[in-house]
């Protein structure tokens, strides 16, 4: 009669879990290829494009106002609740909360810092980049427009490019840059391309960003990600200094309470004296002698055994003599006194 229970999906994964963490020996670290480079070089093409088409008031502004007085929150009203938390997903400070908790289990896993580091790297570049780029152009949004057909741009506003936008490509796009297999790479690709195209249409629907400040965020988010092997470098000699700051910290305090800790006193014994010291085989000794354990030495004064001759009794015998009994053989009284 068979008794094994088949293990389900659920048991395989805290199975996996349980499993002592190891750093593995490839991360499959990305490397700039031509291929990379050439995207690259698309991607700044189209950076370039974009914002010339804003600044020369092209069809891509008089796209935006069209879609600026369709009003697509007044077309589908329904689903207005339900955009309003979709598009948290694409806020800064929630997302780098969830995707950093994600990357801390596993550099938790894998021993190593090199997935927080790059997430670090990312943001920092994120909020440098496309924010410089919000600060210098300075355009309007819908909602605050002054000129109907105008750019609005140079007038100190801060949404082009969309922040939400490019925040949703770096933050769910680094899961897919730090996957472990190929097969994980195509569907967290497929799932940050699911979330950053997502959100950038909800903020259209919301009215608060121009059509052209999405694409644009589309263009800087995917920058930074075919950019990040370039400061892979940057990014393991971080790693290396974070780790000897810590192991000389780690020495520095062993160090430190190693020597404010003073020697323990011998205990007394009830006899007033030391208690004996409990000693151990040497270093070289057998391995049988060692197996014994460790061998005390019995309280209080130690003297030297007397050497008593054999003695003859009148039997024949060799009892020796008996100090406690006199000629006549009776015992005699003893005046020492009983040692406790």
């Amino acid at each position: 009669m068979r008794t094994e229970r088949s293990l389900t999906r659920l048991d395989r994964v805290f199975a996996r879990l349980d499993r002592e963490p190891e750093r593995p020996v490839q991360l499959g670290m990305p490397r700039m290829s031509r291929h990379r480079y050439a995207l690259v070089a698309a991607c700044l093409a189209a950076y370039a494009a974009i914002v010339w088409a804003v600044i020369t008031t092209s069809w891509l502004v008089r796209l935006d106002w069209r879609v600026m007085f369709f009003r697509p929150y007044q077309q589908w009203p329904e689903i207005h609740a339900w955009l309003d938390y979709y598009v948290v997903l694409g806020q800064r400070g929630p997302t780098a909360v969830m995707v950093a908790a994600w990357l801390g289990w596993r550099s938790w896993r894998q021993h190593t810092l090199r997935p927080l580091i790059t997430l670090a790297i990312s943001l920092l570049l994120l909020n440098v980049t496309v924010g410089a780029a919000k600060i210098g152009m300075g355009r309007l949004g819908p909602h605050y427009a002054t000129t109907i057909g105008s750019n609005e741009m140079w007038l100190g506003g801060d949404i082009f490019p969309s922040g939400h936008t490019a925040n949703a490509v770096v933050t769910w796009g680094i899961l897919a840059y730090l996957a472990s297999s190929p097969r994980a790479r195509r569907w967290l690709s497929a799932l940050s391309a699911v979330m950053s195209l997502g959100v950038g249409l909800t903020t259209v629907y919301l009215g608060t960003h121009w059509l052209s400040d999405v694409l644009l965020g589309w263009v800087a988010g995917l920058l930074i990600l075919l950019a990040l092997p370039l400061f892979e470098p940057l990014g393991a000699r971080a790693e290396r200094w974070i780790l000897g700051l810590r192991d000389a910290v780690w020495t520095r305090l062993a160090r430190r309470f190693g020597k404010d800790r003073a020697p323990s006193a011998p205990v007394a014994g009830p006899s007033g004296l030391a208690a004996p010291l409990r000693r151990t085989a040497p270093l070289g000794a057998d391995a049988g002698h060692a197996r014994r354990g460790p061998f005390l030495l019995s309280s209080g004064p130690h003297g030297a055994r007397p050497e008593r001759g054999p003695s003859t009794t009148p039997g024949g015998g060799r009892r020796p003599a008996s100090a406690h009994t006199d000629a006549t053989g009776r015992p005699k009284p003893s005046s020492a006194r009983p040692v406790a």
